[in-house]
């Protein structure tokens, strides 16, 4: 083996394990800092989905899949892109609320730009989302876009 191509895996392999540390390191504050805490306030969702999406470089779609008590029993990463978009199916998520039997639902999704503003794009699949789900009766608390600032569709009116 040539010591270019042993230079090439070892970098491979420490990308993979810094990138493996820091997603531990991500699920160890977030289970510490919310543990069976309430997803009841925009703030807290918000520091916990920077937490979990912050670090990507593409578009990555994910729901907080809450009990009654609107605490997590699942989160879920569903759909990944390109760096400004990824396609989203309403049926998959329908199937990973029953999945679960969730009684509500958070969507969260990254802007790998670092602008959080929502998209025309954004605002019609938040809608669509809501018309789904609302046919099983579960409702949609909020869709947040994380970047530097995170916005919160619930705070500005949008949901």
């Amino acid at each position: 083996m040539n010591t270019k191509t042993s230079k090439s895996k070892q970098q491979c392999t420490n990308v993979v394990n810094e990138s493996q540390v820091l997603e531990q390191a991500a699920e160890i504050l977030s289970k510490r800092t919310f543990g069976s805490k309430s997803f009841s306030s925009a703030e807290d969702t918000k520091t916990f989905l920077q937490l979990k999406l912050g670090a990507y470089d593409r578009e990555v779609f994910s729901l907080l899949l809450l009990d009654s008590q609107h605490r997590l029993l699942e989160y879920t990463e569903l759909f990944f892109g390109t760096i400004n978009a990824a396609s989203v199916y309403p049926r998959e998520i329908v199937k990973a609320t029953l999945a679960v039997n969730a009684a509500a639902v958070i969507l969260a999704h990254n802007h790998p730009s670092g602008i959080a503003d929502p998209s025309q794009a954004d605002i019609a699949i938040t809608k669509r989302i809501k018309d789904a789900l609302s046919l099983i009766d579960v409702p949609v608390l909020d869709h947040i876009i994380v970047a530097q600032e995170s916005v919160s569709f619930a705070q500005r009116g949008l949901i």
